[in-house]
C-alpha cells in the first residue's frame, strides 16, 4: 500500500513520518503540507517527494495518513475518501459533529477502510486490558483523569493554535473516551463542568448502566501532572486499572498502520474506525456546548 502523509507539524515529524518510513509493509509515497518549506524539509529527511497539492498526492497513493488540526483534517479526509483512498486519521477526527459525519459518509460511500489513531488503543498491553475488561462486563463505575501541563513546559505542542483554542476536552478527552466507550458503552447522558483554565470535569452515563467521571487538563502545574493518565474501573469482578503505557508513539502508530492494512484487505471495519471517531466527537461537542452555556 502506498501511503501519503498530510501534515508537517511536530506530530507528523515525530510519529507519522518515521513510522511510515520504517514500516516494512507499506511504501511512504510522499507528503503534502500547508507550509511548502516545512513540507520540503520533512520530505528531505525521509527521501520522499513533497507534493505541491493535495490532489497531486491523492493521484499517487492508495491511502493517506493525516496529521492536521481536526477542522482541517476533516476537510481533507472527506476529499481523500471521495477519491477512494483509505484513511489513517488522528484524533479527534473533526471539530464538529457535522464534519465528522461528512467524513464517515464519504468513507461509507466509497467503501474505503478507516482507522483513527488513539494512541492508547494501539499499545498492545493497553489494548489487551481494554478487550479483557469489555468482555468481563459488570462494571459499576469508572474514574479517569488525563492531566498534563502542555502550555507551561517546553512541549513542542505548546504553540498549537487548535489546542490553545479547544483545550484539554478536545485534545486528551478523546484518549479518555477511547478507553471508556469500548468498556462501558456509548454515552447517553453527560454533565460537563469547568475547572481552572482549560480543565474540564465530565460525568458520563453509559448505555450499559454504568457511570464514569473524567478530569481533563492541559494546564495543570507541572508538579500536578505526574502520573497524568489513569483509568480505574470498579464492578462485580473487583477493581482494576489501565496499565501504564509501555509503547512509544511511533510503535503504536505502526500498529495502527497494521490495522488499516487488515481492514483494507478484509473489508472488516476496525473498532477504531471513523464511525467510532464520530461517536467520540459527539460526546466532545455535547460537553463543549454545555460548557459554553455555563454548565447547564
Amino acid at each position: 500500500m502506498r501511503i501519503g502523509l498530510l501534515g508537517t507539524g511536530p506530530w507528523a515529524g515525530f510519529v507519522h513520518a518515521p513510522a511510515l518510513a520504517a514500516h516494512p509493509d507499506v511504501t511512504f509515497a510522499g507528503l503534502w503540507g500547508r507550509r511548502p518549506e516545512a513540507a520540503a524539509e520533512l520530505a528531505a529527511v525521509h527521501g520522499v517527494p513533497a507534493y505541491p497539492t493535495v490532489d497531486a498526492l491523492l493521484a499517487d497513493v492508495d491511502a493517506v495518513a493525516v496529521a492536521l488540526p481536526p477542522d482541517v483534517q476533516a476537510e481533507y479526509a472527506a476529499l481523500a475518501a471521495r477519491a477512494g483512498k483509505h484513511l489513517l486519521l488522528d484524533k479527534p477526527v473533526a471539530a464538529t459533529v457535522d464534519a465528522a459525519r461528512a467524513v464517515e459518509d464519504a468513507a461509507a460511500a466509497t467503501g474505503v477502510a478507516s482507522v483513527v489513531f488513539f494512541t492508547t488503543r494501539f499499545g498492545p498491553t493497553q489494548e489487551a486490558w481494554i478487550t479483557e475488561q469489555a468482555a468481563a462486563g459488570g462494571w459499576f463505575t469508572a474514574h479517569c483523569h488525563w492531566i498534563g501541563s502542555v502550555f507551561t513546559t517546553d512541549s513542542p505542542f505548546a504553540a498549537s493554535p487548535w489546542r490553545q483554542q479547544k483545550g484539554a476536552l478536545w485534545d486528551v478527552g478523546p484518549h479518555a473516551l477511547s478507553v471508556l466507550l469500548p468498556v462501558l458503552g456509548e454515552v447517553d447522558q453527560l454533565t460537563a463542568a469547568p475547572g481552572p483554565a482549560d480543565t474540564t470535569h465530565l460525568v458520563l452515563r453509559h448505555r450499559g448502566g454504568a457511570s464514569s467521571t473524567v478530569t481533563l487538563s492541559l494546564t495543570a502545574p507541572p508538579a500536578a501532572s505526574a502520573n497524568g493518565a489513569a483509568v480505574e474501573l470498579r464492578g462485580t469482578t473487583g477493581v482494576t486499572t489501565l496499565p501504564d503505557r509501555d509503547t512509544e508513539a511511533t510503535t503504536a502508530f505502526a500498529h495502527a498502520i497494521d490495522a488499516l492494512l487488515a481492514a483494507a484487505a478484509t473489508g472488516t471495519p476496525h473498532a477504531c474506525d471513523v464511525a467510532f471517531g464520530r461517536q467520540v466527537v459527539e460526546v466532545l461537542a455535547a460537553a463543549e456546548e454545555q460548557l459554553l452555556r455555563g454548565g447547564r
